[in-house]
């Protein structure tokens, strides 16, 4: 409401230069600690917090002093939390004091995820990335931005602001300013035109400078680069993408194939994390809030030993794209053997309305309501109904929040939430309840 009330008083140029120059005052106050530190971006529609999180990973295996932003998490140096902000991007104070503070504890490395609205609000403008890693571009946040075009503009702006930056020099050595980009994507021909000292591509299906081969995912996740083999407990093609992203990157920085081959990953919280309690029966939570990454995550599942699938998910308000609340339902509807719909982060939006939204692809789907659709508006109560009708063997799987912290509801208030210990618990009330 702020935001609109000032573009309408302002116009829109004011509030661009009110973002920028906040963005450049924030950097000037903790003294461009981005200067200091080797800065790795992540952007890209899917894919992004996991590509993080691996980077970071393999920098802990080398020994590397890092540290993390991304919407699941923050890090610096061997302090974690999760993100309890429920923004990709923090603001640009915050930002740039979790910078200072990567910087303080000794960090060499800074790994950030960059959202394409972050770029549109000048987040990213006070910070000095050398390199910058492109996942894959699908239609979404287009509400947000007004269109696929505009939204494609603020992720090339993201990459012409790397190649304006000056570069570094870091202990003693001068650091180039590097573009690692998937070649399957096909961005990624466009991005070619922004002039760096090195455009690096990685790929599954096309020639690549990194390209992933003999690919096995039918336990957990392998395959081979540059004559190495990559070994991971994680499921899904995905993986193969946002593993191989990470391990250019570094290649690209000086380290190791062979030595990033050594390293052992773990998940990531809120995406594709198992929860075991003891039962007979799988469950999994993931984020997936958008067609094309639970797609994906389907195709996964495809590969998992199960009996059913029970599916819970939700979709979120907030001006989020309303046209993919049905598209979810009907994914859920075709894929799953029981579909239960609930709430999610309604913000201001009527949260009985998104159900009913969500629920009608499951419904045009085939599914029936009350035997194998069930719209339950309480995502705790929703859980709970997943857990009893879950069986041996089946899988209960639920998306749309992996580990975010809070659900954000009408005037700005937010409800304390991980899904992760709701599930939790009440696979131990179900368990308690057998003895």
């Amino acid at each position: 409401m702020i935001k609109s009330g000032l573009k309408k008083i302002l116009g829109r140029k004011s509030i661009l230069f009110y973002h920028l120059f906040l963005s450049k005052l924030a950097a000037f106050i903790y003294r461009h600690p981005s200067d200091k530190l080797i800065v790795i971006g992540v952007t890209g529609t899917n894919g992004k917090t996991a590509t993080v999180n691996f980077v970071s990973q393999f920098l802990d295996c080398l020994s590397q002093k890092n540290g993390l932003a991304s919407t699941a998490n923050f890090k610096v140096d061997n302090i974690a939390w999760l993100n309890d902000k429920k923004m990709t991007m923090l603001g640009r104070l915050q930002t740039q004091k979790l910078l200072a503070g990567m910087l303080k504890a000794g960090c060499k490395y800074a790994v950030i995820e960059t959202s394409s609205q972050g770029v549109e609000q000048s987040r990213h403008s006070g910070i000095n990335y050398d390199l910058l890693i492109f996942t894959n571009l699908t239609p979404e946040h287009i509400e947000a931005h007004g269109s696929f075009e505009n939204y494609r503009r603020y992720k090339e702006k993201l990459f012409e602001h790397l190649a304006a930056n000056k570069k570094k020099t870091i202990a003693g050595q001068k650091v180039p300013k590097i573009i690692v980009s998937n070649n399957d994507d096909q961005e990624t021909q466009r991005l070619k035109n922004i002039k760096v000292d090195k455009f690096i591509t990685y790929s599954i299906d096309k020639e690549a400078d990194y390209r992933a081969e003999n690919i096995d995912l039918n336990n957990g996740v392998s395959y081979s680069v540059k004559g190495h083999k990559i070994d991971t407990r994680f499921i899904g093609r995905f993986n193969v993408y946002n593993t191989l992203a990470a391990i250019a990157a570094l290649a690209e920085l000086g380290f190791s194939p062979k030595d990033l081959a050594n390293c052992k990953l773990r998940s990531v919280p809120g995406r594709q994390e198992w929860i075991d309690e003891g039962q007979d029966f799988k469950v999994l939570v993931d984020y997936a809030p958008e067609p094309e990454g639970l797609s994906q995550l389907y195709n996964a599942l495809g590969k998992i030993e199960k009996n059913k699938l029970i599916h819970i998910l939700g979709s979120c308000g907030g001006g989020r794209d309303k046209a993919r609340q049905p598209i979810l339902g009907k994914m859920a509807g075709q894929k799953a053997d029981i579909v239960i719909v609930t709430n999610e982060d309604p913000y201001d939006d009527d949260p009985l309305e998104i159900i009913n939204n969500v629920a009608s692809g499951a419904i045009e789907a085939g599914k029936v309501e009350n035997k194998t659709l069930f719209k339950i508006e309480d995502r705790t109560q929703a859980i709970a109904k997943a857990i009893e009708l879950a069986q041996k063997a089946d899988l209960v799987l639920i998306t749309g929040k992996g580990s975010e912290q809070f659900i954000c509801l009408a005037k700005g208030k937010k409800q304390a939430w991980d899904d992760r210990q709701v599930l939790r618990q009440a696979l131990k009330n179900r368990l308690n309840h057998k003895k």
